[in-house]
């Protein structure tokens, strides 16, 4: 019996079936058919019912999973203890909604290369949606996400902050009341593949807000050069920390039932890299409360 086999039976209990646990190891669907019946073998228990179509863990086969994590999670974890550095060295890859790229991630990514300077950080940009199927498949240790509605059972999640919704105009609009700004100005929209584009179109649909689609954009520099160039307006989030990277919008309150996106930390349940993630949220957290946005708001993101 190998760690390799261990690590093959957690992802196939993680992943629920066989092909999905292939791609989350980097095998083949054969390689992981064969290693179950090699464990199985080993053990010489069955893991497995195999008169399912799709293979489905026994009692005892479920029992020596939860073995079967600890194990991987201390080997993982076995040259880390020795030097006694907890794991804060080495390489961890993060996933970033963009929304956070010119704010919260610089800023919380220095305060922790100043405290581990050992510790390497990869960050991969992509939707909240993207990155918890990457999280889900192994591409990623940790990612920075907008909660979505429903959080996978296998996931936890870390809160950051919370980011109001408002709305943002060419600085020609003088309007204030942002339901006649939504009814006379050109919509620029949030891409509706995101968590905060949904959150957007739930709250127009819900107050019954006609819009008029002038562009769907998915750039956090695009959307906010369109509206400072008086192309139309934009529902965003109010950054949660303050950012150099601002032009001059003005910045209109929603009202009292604005909704806000929440921001956070997610990473699979008992990954052995706990101790990185803690210090990951740590940091946010900290540039969070060292950074705090002007009263106006900062530029707007998508996430």
């Amino acid at each position: 019996m190998s760690i390799r086999l261990l690590k093959t039976l957690v992802a196939v209990a993680d992943h629920r079936t066989f092909s999905a646990a292939a791609d989350a190891v980097f095998i083949t669907h054969a390689a992981v058919s064969q290693q179950m019946r090699t464990l199985e073998a080993d053990l010489g228990i069955a893991l497995f019912d195999r008169s399912h179509r799709t293979p489905e863990l026994t009692p005892m086969g479920r029992a020596v999973v939860a073995r079967a994590r600890k194990l991987v999670e201390d080997y993982e974890t076995l040259v880390p203890s020795v030097l006694g550095d907890d794991g804060l060295t080495g390489e961890v890859v993060l996933g970033a909604v963009p929304t956070t790229l010119i704010g919260l991630a610089p800023l919380s990514m220095s305060i922790l290369r100043a405290r581990y300077p050992d510790l390497r950080v990869r960050i991969r940009p992509a939707l909240t949606s993207a990155l918890l199927s990457g999280i889900d498949r192994g591409h990623y240790d940790v990612a920075m996400v907008t909660k979505p509605i429903l959080m996978p059972r296998n996931m936890a999640f870390l809160p950051i902050a919370d980011e109001p919704l408002h709305l943002i105009t060419g600085q020609e609009v003088t309007e204030t009341d942002p339901i006649r700004i939504l009814n006379d100005q050109p919509f620029i929209r949030f891409n509706r593949d995101a968590v905060v584009g949904t959150l957007i179109e739930t709250w127009l649909q819900e107050n019954n807000i006609p819009v008029s689609e002038a562009m769907e954009l998915d750039n956090l520099e695009a959307i906010s050069s369109m509206v400072n160039a008086n192309l139309g307006v934009s529902i965003v989030p109010r950054p949660c920390v303050r950012t150099a990277y601002t032009l001059p919008v003005n910045n209109v309150p929603l009202g009292p039932d604005a909704p806000s996106r929440e921001l956070g930390l997610v990473h699979r349940k008992e990954h052995p890299k706990h101790r990185v993630i803690e210090e990951i949220h740590a940091a946010l957290l900290q540039a969070v409360q060292d950074n705090p946005p002007d009263d106006d708001g900062a530029a707007p993101g998508v996430a």
